[in-house]
C-alpha cells in the first residue's frame, strides 16, 4: 500500500442519493488506457455499475492512466461502487494482456461529496475537458473516452 493511503478513507461517508467525484489512478501511472481495446472494455464496465442500479453516472473522463468519474451513489456504499468497478475492469484488463492477477489500479481512490449549491454541469465541463488541458487534443470533440449527460458526446 502507498503511503498514507489510508487517509483517503478517513472521513468517508456513502449515502445514496449523494453525487460524488471520483478519481482514481492505474497502479504505477500506467498508460494503460493508451490502447483502444483497454479503454473501451474499462468504459463498459464502468457503465455496467449503472446498468446494476449502483450508480447513475452524470460524467466521466478516461485518461491514459486515470479516471474521473461524476456519479450518483444509487445503492451500496462508495467503497464498493469504486471496488467493483476496479476489480471488474482489472480483469478484463487482465485477460485482454493475458496477464491474470497484475494490479491494475492504485489501491485506494479520491472522492469529493458535492455540496447542493455546486454546478453539476459545469464541473462537468471541467471533467471532459481534462484531455484538453493535458494537451491530448485540441478539441474536446476529438478526445473519444469520455461522456457526460449534459454534453453530447
Amino acid at each position: 500500500m502507498l503511503p498514507h493511503t489510508h487517509h483517503l478513507r478517513r472521513g468517508r461517508v456513502s449515502e445514496a442519493g449523494r453525487i460524488y467525484l471520483i478519481t482514481t489512478v492505474t497502479h504505477g501511472r500506467a498508460r494503460l488506457f493508451d490502447d483502444l481495446r483497454l479503454a473501451r472494455s474499462t468504459i463498459a464496465h464502468l457503465r455496467h455499475a449503472d446498468v446494476q442500479g449502483r450508480s447513475t453516472t452524470l460524467a466521466w473522463v478516461l485518461m491514459p492512466d486515470h479516471l474521473h468519474w461524476l456519479v450518483q451513489l444509487e445503492s451500496g456504499s462508495l467503497s464498493r461502487l469504486v471496488a467493483g468497478f476496479k476489480a471488474a475492469s482489472a480483469r478484463a484488463i487482465n485477460h485482454l494482456l493475458h496477464t491474470p492477477g497484475q494490479p491494475r489500479w492504485q489501491t485506494g481512490f479520491h472522492d469529493h461529496a458535492l455540496r447542493e449549491e455546486e454546478d453539476l454541469s459545469a464541473l462537468a465541463r471541467y471533467i471532459v475537458a481534462n484531455p484538453l488541458r493535458a494537451g491530448l487534443v485540441a478539441s474536446v470533440r476529438a478526445y473519444p473516452h469520455w461522456d457526460a449527460v449534459w454534453l453530447p458526446g
